[in-house]
C-alpha cells in the first residue's frame, strides 16, 4: 500500500514537472531583460504599451458580448431539448461538437465568403458588422463548452417538475426560463462563461483573418518583434486563464449542493 502511494507521488511529480518547468523557464526568461539581474521591465513595457491596453480591452468587451449572446442562444436550446425533446439530445450534442471538428480557419473563410461586402448580408463591409461577425464566430467556437456546462447544470435539477409547477402558477415560458431555471443553473452558466472568456482572450485565427485588433493577434505580433515581452505576455495570459479556472472551482465549491438526477 505504501509502495503504491510512493509511485503515485512519483507520477504526480513527473506530471507536475512536465507542466511547471517550462512555465518557470518562461517566467525566468521574462525577468532577464537586463544583464545585471532580474527585473520586471518586460512586464512594465507590456502594460505601458497602448497596443496591449487597446487589444486587451477589445477582446474583453468582445468576450463579454460573446458570453451574453451565447447564453441567450444556448440556454433556451438546452432547456427545451431537455424538457421537450430529450430523444434528440445525442444529435444536438454532436452538432455542438462541430466547432471542435472544423478548424477555425475554415470557419472564418466561410464567414468571409458568405458575409463579404457583395453578399446579401455584408457584415464585413463595416467595422461594427465585422465585430458582430467576430463575436458570432466566438459564440460558435465556445459552443461545445457553454452547451455542456449548461446541460450539466440542467441535469442537476428537475426541469420537468419546476416547469410544470411554474406553469400551474401562471408563469410563461420566458419567466420560467429567466426567473426559475436560470437561477438554479447559474453556477454552471458562469463556468461556461469563464471558459468562453478564456477562449476569446487567446484566440488568434478569427481575429487575425477578420483584421480585428484582438489580444491574440497582438501577442503574435509582439512575439515576432520582441524578445522578452512575449514571455511576459505568456505569463500574463496564463495568469488570466488560470484565474478563470480558479473562479470556476470556487463557484463549484460554494454553490448549493444538489443531487444529480438520472435520466
Amino acid at each position: 500500500m505504501r509502495g503504491n502511494r510512493f509511485w503515485s507521488w512519483v507520477v504526480f511529480g513527473l506530471g507536475a514537472a512536465y507542466f511547471l518547468l517550462p512555465l518557470l523557464a518562461t517566467f525566468e526568461f521574462s525577468l532577464s531583460i537586463r544583464r545585471e539581474g532580474y527585473t520586471l521591465d518586460a512586464y512594465r513595457n507590456v502594460f505601458a504599451d497602448p497596443g496591449f491596453q487597446q487589444t486587451f480591452t477589445y477582446s474583453l468587451v468582445i468576450g463579454l458580448c460573446t458570453i451574453v449572446v451565447g447564453i441567450v442562444i444556448i440556454m433556451p436550446a438546452a432547456y427545451f431539448v431537455r424538457l421537450r425533446m430529450p430523444q434528440i439530445r445525442p444529435i444536438v450534442e454532436f452538432l455542438t461538437l462541430m466547432p471542435l471538428i472544423i478548424p477555425p480557419i475554415i470557419l472564418v473563410f466561410g464567414y468571409i465568403r458568405l458575409y463579404n461586402s457583395s453578399s446579401f448580408l455584408p457584415l464585413t463591409g463595416s467595422v461594427m458588422g465585422t465585430n458582430i461577425l467576430l463575436m458570432l464566430g466566438y459564440v460558435a467556437l465556445a459552443m461545445p463548452y457553454m452547451y455542456r456546462a449548461i446541460d450539466t447544470g440542467l441535469r442537476t435539477i428537475d426541469v420537468q417538475t419546476l416547469t410544470e409547477a411554474a406553469t400551474i402558477l401562471g408563469a410563461g415560458r420566458l419567466r420560467i426560463l429567466t426567473r426559475i431555471i436560470f437561477p438554479n443553473v447559474i453556477t454552471a452558466v458562469l463556468s461556461g462563461a469563464f471558459l468562453t472568456l478564456a477562449i476569446v482572450m487567446g484566440e488568434f485565427v478569427l481575429a487575425s483573418l477578420l483584421n480585428r485588433p484582438g489580444f491574440g493577434p497582438y501577442m503574435q505580433n509582439i512575439g515576432a518583434n520582441r524578445a522578452y515581452e512575449p514571455s511576459a505576455l505568456a505569463i500574463i495570459s496564463f495568469v488570466f486563464t488560470w484565474s478563470a479556472m480558479v473562479a470556476i472551482q470556487l463557484l463549484a465549491r460554494f454553490a448549493p449542493k444538489s443531487t444529480a438526477r438520472k435520466d
